[in-house]
């Protein structure tokens, strides 16, 4: 329907340009006719999907409002529908037993910057080692960093990612580790 109506605002635009440009005033009407026409059409489009909607909501009232006797909730207890699930709470850290059991919490902001010793940024700033970045994020990682998750990154070379910008992950250490690999090799 929709696609419709865009044909008839483009044919009536065009019509318009036409009868602008020809002094031409039929065109003009016919342009004004199709727009209308248009308009129509999205009316209908409307009253048909709101009709459709007021049709589908009394049969989910009905299920809603007819609950079986012995599903019937104690005192105090919201009545729930059946196709609506629950959430699971999980335990915060140190509530509830062993804090082994307990799943660590998503970390969800950005880790802080790794305090370089000026040895290893000039160690590092002469190598081309990939790190990784995630977008809108101002820190570089090494690809085992536990930050990194399951977060789209980006691969640059160290001197580029520090070109732009861009400084070392405080949970990974990339500067640290990475020179500390190089010294190794030497």
């Amino acid at each position: 329907m929709l696609f419709i109506v865009l044909v008839l605002v483009l044919a009536a635009l065009g019509l318009l340009v036409a009868a602008l440009i020809t002094a031409n005033s039929l065109w003009a009407w016919i342009s004004i006719g199709l727009s209308v026409v248009a308009g129509l059409l999205l009316l209908f489009d409307l009253l048909r999907r709101r009709k459709k909607r007021v049709a589908e909501s009394p049969a989910e009232e009905e299920a809603a409002e007819d609950p079986a006797e012995d599903d019937e909730p104690a005192e105090g207890e919201e009545k729930k529908p059946e196709d609506v699930e629950q959430t699971v709470l999980m335990p915060a850290a140190g509530e509830l037993g062993d804090a082994e059991d307990t799943p660590e919490p998503q970390q969800s902001g950005d880790p802080g910057e790794e305090k370089s010793d000026p040895e290893d940024v000039a160690v590092v700033s002469e190598l081309e080692i990939e790190v990784v970045v995630v977008d809108e994020y101002p820190r570089y990682h090494v690809t085992s960093c536990e930050w990194l998750e399951t977060r789209d990154t980006i691969p640059l070379g160290i001197g580029e990612a520090r070109q732009l910008g861009f400084t070392p992950c405080a949970l990974c250490t990339p500067d640290a580790e990475i020179a500390g690999k190089h010294r190794e090799k030497a």
